[in-house]
């Protein structure tokens, strides 16, 4: 098993969630972050006043998946996250040692 953590652009969210989905791809966690990459922030005015922001407002995608649908997960992900513009976001893959079901004590991928 694999977990794909990325971070993506805000409004970029219900174009992931569905192309994930529309893959029969279930159950992510969803996380508010804020940070920087290259782009370092950004300046903005607010009465008249400009200001440097460092932590640009991101999301944090979780999901994990078996290993035979981590490429197409992945692929999903850079095609509705992709703007072509800094701040696009990046993607993570690494290994899942294991799994379980709270509920059911299901484990492994089955508890997926």
């Amino acid at each position: 098993m694999k977990k794909v953590e990325c971070i993506i652009k805000p409004f970029k969210l219900e174009d992931v969630k569905s192309a994930i989905c529309e893959r029969g791809i279930t159950g992510m966690t969803v996380s508010e972050v804020r940070g920087f990459g290259r782009q370092k922030g950004h300046t903005e005015l607010y009465r008249g006043a400009e200001y440097q922001v460092d932590f640009i407002p991101k999301i944090k995608l979780e999901l994990v998946t078996s290993d035979d649908r981590v490429s197409e997960l992945v692929e999903a992900i850079k095609t509705a996250a992709g703007t072509g513009r800094i701040g696009d976001g990046k993607i993570f893959v690494s290994n899942i040692e294991q799994s379980i079901r709270i509920r059911t004590g299901e484990s492994g991928e089955e508890s997926l």
